[in-house]
């Protein structure tokens, strides 16, 4: 392929992917941001609880013990 022909070809393909990025950026997300996150620190804390529960524990590594 020629490198000019190349060269246009990536240009009106990246023109294209930043106008997909900008349609994507105007769509309303901040419900499903939101509920994605709060969910996300209900499960960091659910972790932070379950290894609270045994302090002495620590982790094995299989076929070592």
């Amino acid at each position: 392929m020629h490198p000019d022909t190349h060269l246009l070809m990536h240009h009106q393909r990246a023109t294209e992917l930043r106008r997909r990025a900008a349609e994507f950026h105007l769509a309303p997300t901040a419900s499903r941001t939101g509920l994605r996150t709060r969910l996300g620190w209900i499960l960091v804390e659910l972790g932070l609880r379950v290894l609270s529960r045994h302090p002495g524990r620590t982790s094995v590594v299989p076929g070592t013990a």
